[in-house]
């Protein structure tokens, strides 16, 4: 039956790679459900947060951030999946690093239809500002070039305005029938997110290059008797990133596999025994039959 009174809503976040996106859908969602680091381009797929609250259900659509420069077939498949998500949604939220307004940024903001309704300026990272008021020269500039329909600084890392942005989506949403359960904050299955969990701990012990060839496949994910064993491999394109990952008598892949074994508990609640490989597959980010292979699915 029809609730008359329901407005749901599909919010995309938008932006270039590293402006916080992910961490922003975790703060909205107040769960995570988005994976995050310090190094650009964690996030590759689509994937959607959800909040209801009350009458208000919000589907937000998390996105890879958009980058220019890069000619791999991976890069290729996550710019497109970022400009696929400016289309078919109620609000755009365009997030940008503060004062750090970039071509690439204008490029992305160029993709944009004219006649987009719904497009707000997320001005993200206000926290690490010395000087606030030079926020206001900033919002002014930017609102002389382009009339965006509201412009939100915000510190999705602390918190500072996320509500502001939240009352501000709201507003927006239009009258519609909830899509998903009032308990459901994502539409990804826990096997992807397992994957995700272990990516994100590889990424922040392995230097700035291996982040962006490495990804980790799902080969069991079965629970018996209370206990949920998951057994994954990383994937690596050469044999000196396989032993980088592993690390001195096999310590850095121990510690992986600590932290997300633990995290994993915590999330789904259940005891885990997670095993973990390494193995190279040679330039699998450029090479769109092992993309598909992995889960991207390029063509």
């Amino acid at each position: 039956m029809n609730n008359p009174e329901e407005k749901t809503g599909m919010v995309s976040l938008v932006g270039k790679t590293n402006v916080g996106k992910s961490t922003l859908l975790n703060n909205l969602i107040k769960q995570k459900v988005s994976i995050t680091s310090r190094k650009p381009q964690t996030t590759r797929q689509r994937l959607l947060g959800i909040r209801t609250t009350g009458q208000n259900q919000i589907i937000y659509v998390d996105t890879p951030g958009f980058h220019r420069g890069h000619k791999r077939a991976l890069n290729r498949f996550m710019n497109k999946v970022a400009l696929a998500a400016i289309e078919g949604v109620d609000i755009v939220l365009f997030v940008v690093d503060s004062l750090n307004f970039s071509e690439v940024d204008q490029y992305l903001l160029d993709q944009i239809p004219k006649n987009t309704e719904n497009l707000i300026l997320v001005i993200n990272k206000i926290d690490k500002l010395s000087k606030k008021e030079s926020l206001l020269p900033f919002i002014r500039d930017i609102a002389e070039s382009y009339d965006f329909d509201a412009i939100i600084p915000i510190s999705a890392l602390k918190g500072e305005n996320v509500k502001d942005l939240e009352e501000e989506i709201n507003s927006r949403l239009p009258l519609a029938d909830h899509l998903y359960p009032e308990d459901q904050i994502a539409d990804c299955s826990e096997r992807f997110l397992a994957s995700e969990i272990i990516r994100e701990k590889c990424i922040t012990r392995v230097g700035d290059e291996i982040p962006y060839r490495l990804t980790v496949i799902i080969e069991n994910f079965k629970e018996e008797r209370g206990l949920l064993n998951i057994d994954a491999t990383i994937y690596v394109e050469k044999n000196s990133q396989k032993g980088i990952v592993i690390g001195a008598q096999g310590k850095k892949l121990k510690a992986i596999g600590t932290t997300a074994r633990k995290e994993l508990e915590k999330m789904l609640d259940i005891k885990v025994m997670l095993r973990l490989w390494v193995k190279v597959k040679k330039d699998w980010t450029n090479d769109n039959h092992a993309l598909n292979l992995m889960g991207y699915k390029v063509v």
